[in-house]
């Protein structure tokens, strides 16, 4: 099994049309993490508090989000979860479509995983993709090369 594919199974992997704000797309993009007790709510209230503090520099490309809070604070277990808007949400003067939640227990060990999903992001192509929105082509974006679970 590859660590992309355990990082970002397909039930971690959501695909909306539009919603109402960026702190509900943070919100929701974190809920599968939630729901597996990765982090806690706390972990998802710093992500918002941090962007409402230091402004939307979590966006490092066009659409494109990495979110993520204090590393080990509210985290339980590393782990990351993907959530595409087909409409870009406005975060403070940015459109974002793709929220990527980086749930990191520490400074050291998510950054090999993180390397290897922003291989993929960095991809043009599949990038592209991505921002299409197909929930299935996602999942196989990001589970190619490794084993089926």
């Amino acid at each position: 099994m590859s660590l992309v594919n355990t990082l970002l199974p397909s039930d971690q992997i959501q695909v909306v049309e539009a919603i109402e704000s960026w702190q509900q797309a943070v919100a929701l993009a974190g809920e599968p993490l939630l729901k597996r007790n990765y982090i806690t709510s706390a972990y998802i209230q710093s992500m918002i508090a941090s962007v409402e503090e230091h402004g939307p520099y979590m966006v490092l490309a066009d659409y494109f989000a990495l979110m993520h809070a204090r590393p080990g604070e509210g985290v339980n277990q590393q782990s990351m979860s993907l959530l595409v808007v087909k409409e870009p949400v406005d975060m403070l003067d940015k459109p974002v479509k793709i929220f990527l939640v980086l749930a990191a227990k520490d400074n050291q060990s998510h950054l090999e995983s993180l390397q290897r999903i922003m291989t993929i992001f960095m991809d043009t192509q599949k990038y592209q993709m991505i921002l299409e929105g197909n929930k299935a082509e996602i999942t196989e974006l990001f589970n190619e090369g490794g084993n089926e679970q």
